[in-house]
């Protein structure tokens, strides 16, 4: 059973993992699908070294898991659940940034589609800063 402090671990995990933009950029790519150190390396434009330390870190965070293949080291996503999540945190984030139409045909979420809501959010978000 889930208590408040193993919640709390588990949410302060996912934060640290989120926090630092370079980890974000890689669970992003792991999110499209699983990929290996050189191939994200490559995409990102990164170094190897930088990004077989974030991928540890991410490891080491419960965030995703490696599979050796051979030589080469696959990293996904370590479950399912924690990819829906991720997926609709980055809907949610999406939903929210000013300008940008919700992503889902058929929301059903208040004030999200309607074509006055993204005015007013924005409004109301500036009136309160």
């Amino acid at each position: 059973m889930l208590t408040i402090s193993s919640r709390v671990e588990a949410m302060n995990r996912l934060g640290r993992a989120m926090a630092d933009p370079t980890r974000s950029r890689i669970l992003l790519a792991l999110l499209a699908e699983p990929g290996y150190p050189a191939q994200l390396a490559r995409d990102l434009d990164l170094s190897r070294t930088n990004v077989s330390n974030h991928l540890a870190c991410l490891r080491g965070c419960g965030i995703v898991v490696a599979a050796p293949e051979g030589r080469k080291t696959r990293y996904e996503i370590a479950d399912p659940h924690l990819r829906h999540a991720l997926g609709t945190l980055v809907d949610v984030v999406l939903a929210v940034d000013d300008g940008v139409p919700c992503m889902q045909a058929d929301c059903d979420v208040p004030m999200c589609c309607d074509p006055g809501a993204q005015g007013a959010t924005v409004t109301e978000t500036q009136g309160a800063r």
